[in-house]
């Protein structure tokens, strides 16, 4: 990677139009300040025309044309979508869908990861690439596939039951064991022979769709086989590349909170990550903000590059709005604050047909450079360039942790007897949405990070206990830190299988409390809770989970109005080293969000935490640091200007206007200020 600005530019398919489109699009992009080009994502079929023949004219006119007009190449292997020969001379390749369907060729995402044809043929086209290209002139990265997963998250056909079965071998060694882990007493599922293990789909242990199994053990186990059964297809063929290039980078697009693949257990094999971020709706700051820090704590903090974002519309939505001036902008900034070094688009120049020919573009159909859309990414290209290297490589100096498990989101939301309304993503975002709010620097990392460098750990929904998780989130309160847990924690071993222990199960010395009761509602209906420590209240309108709580050692922080519980406790805190201690908060139901930020703010008002804008809603505060300098971006999200007070004297990097603190700053609806601060600047 370069270290000399954050990258611009994105996926680029010159392949779909003749040369002449070329020099109009490189002209284009000067005009943007388009340093970096993604290429040959989805080649396959021209690179490799049969089994035995290979064909790189082609591409090796594309890259030169790059190398010539002095672009970074992003050279991905073209493995994310099958060549129609392949699927036609080995059906076998193509997937069995969750329906128990055999597909045949069409879209994308559609090879078998256990297929040993698809994982020799992808190996083999991705270290011929890497044996012509190594060595090319600004190649700052290797792509391997395309957004692993696709729309259903796996295969669930006969070669995947195999690899499943082999899977399990090596997890569990013998089928004693695998039954313990799955209770397979249960309902008479007691495996005598490996060869009776079937995959976990419609047409086995489910009903009603992919969160509804007889087994969630079972499901577990598959998930977790059918995640590390796509990485094994990206460790192929980033080893082929390493045979030839062993310096740089690899890497894979993510998608941010992607369900049916644990990026967690990816992390370790890729150079860096990157991710598409294509938020949901037109007001998903928050949300970004927390897909950011997901893809920021995949590598201990690393930076993080955004592979793809749109630069006016996507085309997958129902309805497609175009982005707003200035949110473009916007959230580019919002990503380089949360710690990218690279904004990359799809794409570069719209496709004249198929299901994203309208999807944005830099360049729209008319190669028109004169409308909105391009004049936007202009001047952010500019605005990077102008930036040169200030923040590369800069990283989060946070002191407040959430932890994010996906065998959590996966159990949570495939357990019976409670309520399939409430989310694991809603409920994270829930205090995510607090923490940002609040101007709190927050990582986001999983059960397995290091927690010693953070004074508050939020562990919301940590449904599956595993590991000494439960003793190191008991050190953060031994060393006077604050650790908050939320409804249906501490519930499920690593198999799913409950704690034969009141709830919250290995959590609950730490917590002071047990679980009696676990009552549901449905949408809508809400209990209020009120939310007092002495210094004043709020009562907040709880909904879809309310945990009846016996406290042992806690104190009540929060009580139900309502129901035959009312006025027992449904927030605690307990301190289990003492007052001079740590505090171990524990919330029993659903808060809102004027809820949950009175928990939260009294856990960061402990240590300091809360930041400088905490009080003016919508505007956020985000920081990197690299060799004692401190960057401080401050991003209006607001719908209407607002003025606050500069929190540190600095430059603002954007405009080189000098700012002194306490100095007040209008904020225009969008509008970023980058602030270099002063060596005696205020913390954040």
């Amino acid at each position: 990677m370069t270290d000399s600005k954050i990258l611009y530019g994105g996926d680029y398919n010159p392949e779909q139009w003749p040369r002449p489109v070329w020099e109009e699009d490189y002209a284009a992009f000067d005009k943007a300040s388009i340093d970096t080009l993604t290429l040959n994502v989805f080649s396959w079929a021209t690179l490799q025309p049969d089994e035995d023949t290979y064909d790189f004219a082609q591409l090796d006119a594309i890259v030169a044309r790059a190398v010539e007009g002095g672009r970074g190449v992003v050279l991905a292997t073209s493995t994310g979508a099958l060549p129609p020969w392949l699927a036609h001379r080995h059906p076998e390749v193509e997937r069995t869908d969750f329906q128990g369907r055999r597909h045949v060729f069409g879209q994308r995402h559609n090879a078998c990861p256990s297929s040993p044809v698809y994982r020799r043929l992808s190996a083999e086209l991705a270290g011929c690439l890497a044996e012509r290209y190594a060595g090319t002139p600004g190649l700052v990265a290797w792509h391997v596939g395309n957004e692993y997963g696709g729309f259903d998250g796996g295969c669930w056909c006969d070669l995947c039951a195999a690899g499943f079965r082999d899977w399990l071998r090596v997890r569990y060694g013998t089928l004693e064991r695998l039954n313990e882990a799955w209770n397979a007493t249960f309902w008479s599922h007691t495996f005598s022979d490996w060869a009776q293990i079937v995959p976990p789909n419609m047409l086995s242990e489910h009903w009603r769709g992919p969160d509804h199994t007889a087994f969630q053990g079972i499901t577990l186990d598959y998930r977790r086989f059918m995640s590390d059964a796509m990485l094994a297809n990206f460790r192929d063929e980033k080893a082929r590349i390493r045979e030839h290039d062993a310096t740089t980078p690899v890497t894979t697009n993510f998608m941010g909170m992607f369900r049916p693949i644990d990026y967690h257990r990816w992390a370790g094999d890729l150079d860096f990550a990157s991710w598409d971020n294509y938020p949901p709706g037109r007001r998903e700051h928050v949300r970004m903000a927390l897909a950011h820090d997901v893809m920021r704590g995949l590598k201990d903090g690393d930076p993080f590059w955004v592979m793809e974002q749109t630069p006016t519309i996507t085309a997958s939505r129902d309805v497609n709005p175009v982005k707003r001036p200035g949110v473009l902008r916007l959230w580019s900034w919002q990503a380089v604050a949360h710690g990218a070094d690279a904004v990359l688009y799809f794409q570069m120049r719209q496709s004249r047909g198929a299901c994203e020919r309208y999807h944005g573009a830099v360049l729209d159909h008319a190669g028109r450079t004169d409308r909105r859309a391009f004049r936007e990414v202009a001047a952010l290209g500019s605005e990077l360039a102008g930036l040169g290297d200030a923040v590369v490589a800069a990283r989060t100096p946070a002191r407040v942790a959430l932890l994010f498990d996906w065998d959590s989101w996966w159990a949570a939301e495939m357990t019976d007897g409670f309520n399939r309304h409430a989310k694991y993503v809603d409920t994270v975002l829930s205090y995510y949405r607090a923490l940002w709010q609040a101007g709190a620097q927050v990582d986001v990392v999983p059960t397995t990070a290091d927690l010693t460098r953070y004074d508050v750990v939020l562990a919301p929904m940590l449904h599956v206990l595993k590991g000494d998780v439960a003793e190191r989130l008991a050190a953060v309160t031994a060393r006077g830190g604050s650790v908050l847990a939320s409804y249906w924690s501490g519930r499920a071993d690593e198999n799913a299988n409950a704690h034969l222990m009141d709830a919250p199960g290995p959590l609950a010395p730490l917590f002071g409390v047990r679980v009696e009761e676990t009552d549901s509602a449905e949408p809508g209906v809400t209990n209020p809770v009120t939310l007092t420590d002495g210094s004043g209240e709020v009562v907040s309108a709880a909904q879809l989970v309310f945990e009846v709580l016996v406290p042992e050692g806690a104190d009540v922080a929060g009580t139900y109005g309502a129901e035959f519980y009312a006025g027992t406790p449904a927030v605690t805190r307990h301190r289990p080293t003492g007052p001079e201690g740590g505090e171990a908060w524990y919330v029993g139901t659903g808060l809102d969000d004027a809820g949950a930020a009175w928990v939260v703010r009294r856990l960061l008002d402990r240590h300091g935490l809360v930041g400088p804008y905490a009080d003016v809603p919508d505007v956020e505060l985000a920081v990197r640091a690299k060799d004692g300098v401190r960057f401080a971006f401050v991003l209006s999200h607001a719908t209407e200007p607002v003025e606050v007070a500069a929190h540190a004297s600095g430059v603002d990097l954007l405009t080189g206007r000098a700012v002194r603190a306490g100095e007040t700053l209008r904020l225009a609806p969008t509008d970023v200020v980058l602030l270099r601060e002063d060596a005696a600047g205020g913390e954040a």
